[in-house]
């Protein structure tokens, strides 16, 4: 039998060898925004895993927009040039597609590195103020970030247009909004962290306002034939917030501005909120975003077998499956993934003799 994740994939002009995206996992490696020679050794590494995608971590609007000091950026020329370098690179060295994750922290930016705390940054650690939906700190002992006027709205709907004008030169296949996690977008979506009392605030279609507004002039500069993406919550994983039904509804809005594919990740939105821990917690949910918004859908969260991957797709409950830390911890998951399913992947032609058909540890798995 054939491995359904190891068939081909398009969506819009974007057209995939498998169902294996590598998800974008920030780095917090980047100086003022721009890409570097890790990031260089982290991508190009990933271009060789056996993915048919790679979407680069989120990379912000703003220079205030981004998470930490080391987030990436796509705001500036040397942003854009540094990038470009590395994906160029990565092109000629690799076998996989690649796209990016473009975002606005909201009020979770200003935040230290993971590995310095992962807290908000302190008053000798060059904090700046950041925005968000309402006035409404992440957690105990966050800054209180400023409720967004219009101004701010029209400012960073304007940078979404140029990162994504940005992306487009640079040349990626896929380019997607962050619209999940607890950022910006997210942050006006949930009721809460949406107490707004105007017409960004209250009902869900007055949630939904400044989220597609970005997405309808994202949409307007981005080619049709390459793919737009949104990545959305699935649920927020607390009464009161945001719901499966609501992605559902959120997918159709998206799909309605031009949108091409939705990958349903979830949770984030506050400090103390914490995921489900089993395997595929987000599978179900995307299996109903793509039934019942009738739209192209990619699942993450804790997908790490291959038999699991090949069943989500098997069953059409996901188009394609996105992981992260698998990946880390196995940068040849595809390669691996394509061995146990007994089907093909590319691999770059100096590690052919790695591969099962001429290695005979590869193929017994001694």
């Amino acid at each position: 039998m054939s491995s359904a994740l190891f068939s081909p994939y398009k969506v819009a002009g974007l057209e995939l060898a498998n169902r294996i995206v590598v998800s974008p996992m920030c780095q917090y490696s980047a100086a003022d925004g721009s890409a570097n020679d890790w990031h260089l050794m982290h991508l190009g590494m990933l271009a060789n895993s056996g993915a048919g995608m790679v979407v680069v971590e989120a990379t912000h609007v703003e220079r205030h927009a981004r998470i930490t000091h080391g987030c990436m950026g796509l705001y500036s020329d040397d942003n854009e040039a540094a990038l470009a370098r590395v994906i160029a690179t990565c092109r000629r060295a690799g076998t996989s597609k690649f796209g990016i994750q473009i975002a606005h922290a909201g009020r979770k930016a200003s935040a230290q590195k993971p590995w310095e705390g992962a807290g908000p940054l302190k008053a000798d650690q060059d904090p700046w103020e950041t925005i968000a939906a309402s006035p409404i700190p992440f957690g105990d002992g966050w800054h209180t970030p400023r409720e967004a006027t219009e101004a701010d709205m029209n400012r960073v709907r304007d940078a979404f247009v140029s990162s994504f004008q940005r992306a487009v030169r640079i040349g990626f296949e896929e380019v997607e909004l962050h619209f999940a996690h607890g950022y910006l977008a997210h942050g006006f979506m949930s009721p809460l962290s949406n107490k707004r009392t105007d017409q960004y605030g209250g009902s869900f279609e007055n949630r939904m306002k400044f989220p597609l507004s970005v997405a309808r002039a994202v949409r307007a500069v981005v080619p049709k034939h390459v793919a737009l993406g949104a990545r959305i919550t699935g649920s927020d994983w607390r009464e009161g917030g945001l719901t499966p039904d609501d992605a559902v509804a959120i997918a159709k809005m998206l799909k309605a501005e031009g949108i091409d594919l939705i990958c349903v990740s979830s949770g984030g939105n506050a400090a103390d909120i914490r995921n489900p821990s089993e395997a595929g917690y987000n599978v179900a949910i995307a299996a109903k975003v793509k039934k019942e918004a009738g739209i192209a859908t990619r699942a993450v969260g804790l997908i790490i077998k291959p038999e699991h991957a090949e069943e989500v797709i098997a069953k059409g409950e996901a188009d394609l499956v996105a992981m992260g830390r698998s990946f880390l911890d196995d940068p040849h998951w595809g390669w691996h993934a394509a061995k146990a399913l007994k089907a093909e992947v590319a691999r770059p032609v100096q590690y052919a003799r790695a591969a099962p058909k001429l290695w005979a540890p590869a193929a017994s798995g001694a």
